[in-house]
């Protein structure tokens, strides 16, 4: 296959007869049907060794090129020297598409790492390359023995399964399901969760499917002719009503007997009984017997050819075992067709050969003696390291593999094991696959037989230390840099101690931050105190690598201290580490430092240093042509913007930011455009993009990071009910609240409350807000003080508005919100809450509504009605300014709430005016949780002319109007929540809402008044 230039369609593969396989056919063909109607199909199909998953792989390939549709093949190799992506490898090229674009030669950063979206870019490709080809017409990819596949290459399968369903595909990926790897054990429940999977297990023949097959082996032209007859036939007389010969069926039983019906293991037994090399006593494994019997049988030119091709893998070029064994390929061409000849081997292609089974590789890899073994192997790395000199980065693995076999012969050939098994490593982490380096770095670990020198053990340590992290394996790279201190203290350099505390970096999981900060603290003691900074430290370059390299340590013990909560230690920690980096020169020190700095300036006070930072950050970028770093100056420039009330120029920023976002690709970045876009979107009021681009970013990020996709997510989606009502979304995170990251333990009860205070659920509210423990027991991380006081402010206010109490909470909450007068309110650059005062405003208005059962409390009689009016005034004015129309229209609203409530002379006509103005701005910018409260207070506080038919119909949000037009049509709730993507509750309560506004008790006069009131106003 790969040597074809483009995917194979039309024409009928020529079959010899399938038994036993009836049932299985069928599904199959009926999923080809409907994979030909736009419905594509994940073909599990999974049973032993020998049970015939790639002989129906064939049939099924054949029906899909019999119905015009292309296929393609890919093979997963049992040898572990395979390269990455190496079954996807062989699928593009059959495709005609070359797989380096698309999988890429490496995708590794200047560092020698990739990161998380480079991966994904990777992913995304084959699964785009493959519905191009698809949509032309149908495609059929067979991916063959997955159980022994590279963890790449399953995610890749993991990442396509989720787009067969809506693609003119199928993708048949056949495994062992007795034996499966444990990458296959871990991604396997995800593919079976895929709405296009089907799981096809494989059984053994019945007797009559075995007696099927034995006929069709003595005989392959006639169907009908009769089975062979074991050595010795039973007695007995010809079965009645029948034309089997005498024995048929005892020979099918006894085959039955010991085979299980395993089809594979019925046909090597019935060519032995056929040959008369098989011995009904033993048991199955008796099969290994039967090929090494047939190996004996072949000349000795086909014997060596079959023994060197055991050692290279199940599948192999000619041109590849000729340079093993030193022969003309032409010979050992004539070698294997006699190899083919005596079921040993299959064709595949122009020079191209496989085993018939891995089983029967393994008879003949058994039948070598260890010296033999020995000389194949070392034969084997030289062929092809001589064969593929030029590029040999595709069979780095292979060749480590069999210098793997020849490390226990000697010191020389340990070391040369070590180096391929290092190189094959950092080759495979260069291509993303970082399970497959972890697994190489510790094989070349293991061929220490004490001779190697410290600081070369370090390196490998390192490696496989970072290897572990990019692998997800937190643990493994504990241990890997736990270790490579270890070495780099036994050889005296303190440089690779600081190398091995840096593996750690940006790692700081429970657990984890410990260990980094002990790696760190003794690696910046080794380095010693910094040289001098000023003229001519530059000038060395010792020196100036030492600074850089204790700049960077400083900065991931300030990283360490931040996700720790250590405000403290972060400014003077972040402070040191960013003047070592300036005077290092050392551009990577200096990006780092940066980042560690940033994170050091929360909230209003930080801002101003923030914007200098991100300038400095951009000046960066530009000097390096460094996209992340451009990605990041763009990100905290637009955050300090939106935190300084100008949301204009941040929205101008988002140009820049996108271009950087482009140019770095992959998930996470594009995550990060897409929190920003919501962001701003939802400032300026534009709610339905704000929501798309918030769910896009979630989408895109949860499979890389969930906790802070799930945490921006849920912060916008608690934004966007302030303004908009509850989503389906927003109402599944409230019910179900995700595991956030301890440093959350109080954010997220507190945003939860918020989200119930929203959708009118106080009781739920009250619980909820109950989890965040006391205000002085809060843990706020240093971005969230603020927003995290407000969302606080917004949920006792309404607990106290619904009767549930706390009133001296609120005040005192008020009382610590007060400090941050003058500021607009964003929690790391994910929602924007609007003025400080808009939440004062609030929190001062629900006390100030408070009935005299509450006159005793301590908050009493602090004019709390005069502080709303001058909070939510100065709110609506700074909101206006800050380019944010929702969160005015919110504020005048409050306002004139507030307003009515106080009564003092003239506020009437400024609560009219302000409920005009909240009213406005609602409708225009289709603020639901808004309208029907605006639309009341107008007309309370207007002159009350409005007929009462036009008062409901303004009264009521546009989104119920939507739903009551629904059920003037018949909808039941469930079929609502259908048509418009809401939950069954959300809709119930919509209607619940409707009934109670318009004053009905019957879903039928919701119908009578859409007919009536709806029309009347159209007029």
């Amino acid at each position: 296959m790969d040597g074809e230039a483009g995917p194979r369609r039309g024409g009928v593969l020529p079959a010899d007869g399938l038994v036993g396989r009836g049932r299985e056919v069928a599904a199959l063909r009926g999923w080809l049907d409907e994979a030909r109607g736009g419905a594509g199909r994940l073909v599990l199909c999974a049973g032993e060794p020998g049970i015939g998953k790639t002989r129906l792989a064939r049939e099924f390939a054949g029906m899909a090129l019999a119905g015009g549709c292309a296929v393609a093949w890919g093979r997963c190799a049992e040898a572990a020297g395979a390269p990455a992506f190496w079954p996807w490898r062989q699928v593009l090229r059959s495709l005609g598409i070359a797989p380096d674009p698309v999988l890429g030669s490496g995708s590794a950063g200047p560092d020698g790492e990739a990161a998380p979206e480079d991966r994904f870019r990777v992913l995304d490709g084959v699964a785009d390359a493959v519905a191009t080809v698809a949509a032309r017409g149908g495609l059929t990819v067979i991916l063959d023995d997955i159980h022994w596949s590279d963890e790449p290459s399953l995610l890749v399968l993991r990442h396509l399964a989720d787009q067969v369903a809506d693609a003119e595909l199928v993708v048949f990926a056949a495994f062992r399901d007795r034996e499966p790897s444990d990458v296959l054990a871990r991604v396997l429940p995800d593919l079976l969760r895929s709405p296009a999977a089907a799981r096809l297990d494989l059984r053994g023949f019945d007797l009559a499917e075995v007696r099927d097959q034995l006929r069709r082996m003595a005989d392959p032209r006639r169907p009908g002719a009769p089975a062979p007859s074991p050595p010795v036939e039973p007695a007995g007389d010809r079965e009645p009503g029948g034309d089997r010969p005498p024995g048929a069926d005892e020979t099918a039983r006894v085959v039955l007997g010991v085979t299980a019906g395993n089809p594979l293991f019925v046909r090597e037994i019935g060519r032995a009984v056929a040959d008369g090399t098989w011995r009904p006593d033993r048991p199955p494994r008796s099969v290994l017997d039967v090929v090494a019997a047939r190996l004996e049988r072949v000349g000795p030119g086909c014997r060596r050819l079959v023994q060197a091709a055991a050692i290279v893998g199940r599948r192999f070029g000619i041109g590849l075992v000729a340079s093993v064994l030193a022969e003309p390929v032409d010979a050992c061409l004539t070698f294997a067709d006699e190899g083919v000849g005596h079921g040993l081997l299959d064709r595949l292609g122009a020079g191209e050969f496989q085993f018939t089974h891995a089983l029967t590789r393994d008879a003949v890899e058994a039948s070598l003696a260890g010296a033999a073994t020995a000389a194949l192997h070392r034969a084997a790395a030289s062929a092809l390291a001589e064969r593929f000199a030029d590029d040999l980065s595709d069979h780095l693995a292979d060749i480590a593999r069999h210098w793997a076999q020849l490390a226990p012969h000697g010191p020389a050939e340990a070391s040369a094991a070590r180096a391929w098994s290092a190189r094959a490593a950092e080759e495979a982490v260069r291509r993303l696959a970082y399970a497959e380096g972890v697994r190489l770095y510790r094989a070349a670990l293991a061929f220490d037989r004490g001779a190697m020198a410290g600081a070369e053990r370090c390196r490998l340590l390192v490696a496989l230390g970072r290897a572990a992290y990019l692998a997800g394996d937190l643990a493994g790279c504990v241990d890997a840099a736990t270790r490579a201190a270890e070495a780099g203290r036994a050889a005296g350099s303190p440089e690779l101690v600081a190398e091995a505390a840096l593996v750690l970096e940006a790692a700081p999981g429970q657990g984890v931050n410990a260990v980094a900060d002990r790696l760190c603290e003794e690696a910046l003691a080794g380095l010693g105190a910094p040289a001098p900074v000023g003229e001519g430290a530059g000038d060395d370059e010792a020196a100036r690598r030492a600074s850089a390299l204790r700049a960077r340590l400083l900065a991931q013990r300030a990283h360490l201290a931040f996700y720790g909560g250590a405000q403290d230690r972060l400014d003077d920690l972040s402070a040191t580490a960013l003047a070592q980096a300036r005077a290092s020169g050392d551009d990577q020190a200096l990006g780092e430092a940066l980042r560690a700095r940033q994170e050091a300036c929360p909230g209003p006070a930080g801002r101003a240093e923030r914007l200098e930072i991100a300038s400095e950050m951009l000046a960066l970028a530009r000097r390096t042509g460094g996209a992340r770093s451009a990605m990041w100056g763009e990100l905290w420039r637009i955050e300090a913007l939106l935190e300084s009330g100008l949301a204009s120029a941040a929205a101008e920023e988002l140009t820049g930011l996108r271009a950087a976002v482009e140019r770095v690709g992959g998930p996470v970045s594009a995550w990060h455009l897409d929190r920003a876009t919501a962001c701003v979107a939802q400032t300026q009021g534009r709610y339905g993009e704000a929501q798309t681009a918030a769910r896009r970013g979630f989408d895109r990020m949860r499979a890389v990071e969930p906790a802070p996709a799930g945490g921006a997510y849920m912060a916008m989606l608690c934004a966007l009910a302030g303004h908009v009502g509850l989503s389906a979304d927003a109402e599944r995170f409230a019910r179900e609240p995700f595991d956030g990251p301890p440093r959350f333990r109080t954010m997220a009860p507190l945003t939860r409350a918020v989200l119930f205070v929203f959708a009118g659920f106080p009781e739920d509210a009250a619980a909820a807000y109950q989890l965040a423990g006391p205000p002085d027991s809060w843990s706020l991380p240093a971005f969230f003080v603020v927003p995290g006081h407000v969302s606080a402010v917004l949920a006792t206010a309404g607990l106290v508005t619904a009767g549930l109490g706390r009133p001296d909470e609120l005040a005192e909450l008020l009382r610590r919100l007060s400090a941050f007068r003058g500021e607009h309110v964003i929690g790391g650059g994910v929602a924007y809450l609007g003025p400080t005062e808009l939440a004062l405003g609030r929190g001062a208005l629900a006390l100030g509504l408070l009935d005299g059962a509450w006159a005793g409390g301590a908050w009493a009689g602090e004019g709390w009605l005069d502080a709303a009016v001058d909070d939510l005034a100065v709110a609506a004015d700074r909101a206006d300014r800050a380019a944010a129309p929702g969160f005015a229209a919110e504020a005048r609203y409050h306002l004139a709430t507030a307003l009515r409530a106080r009564a003092a002379p003239g506020d009437r006509e400024r609560a009219a005016a302000a409920a005009r103005d909240a009213d406005r701005v609602a409708r225009a910018l289709g603020m639901t949780a808004y309208l029907d409260r605006t639309a009341a207070l107008v007309a309370e506080l207007g002159d009350g002319a409005e007929r009462a038919s036009d008062l409901r119909a303004r009264v009521l949000s546009p989104r119920e109007e939507q739903v009551a037009r629904l059920v003037a049509d018949g909808l039941t709730n469930r079929q609502i929540a259908a048509r418009l993507v809401i939950s069954e509750r959300t809709a119930q309560n919509h209607v619940q809402h409707i009934l109670t506004k318009l004053g009905f008790s019957a879903r039928s006069q919701i119908a009578t008044w859409v007919v009536r009131a709806v029309s009347m106003r159209d007029e």
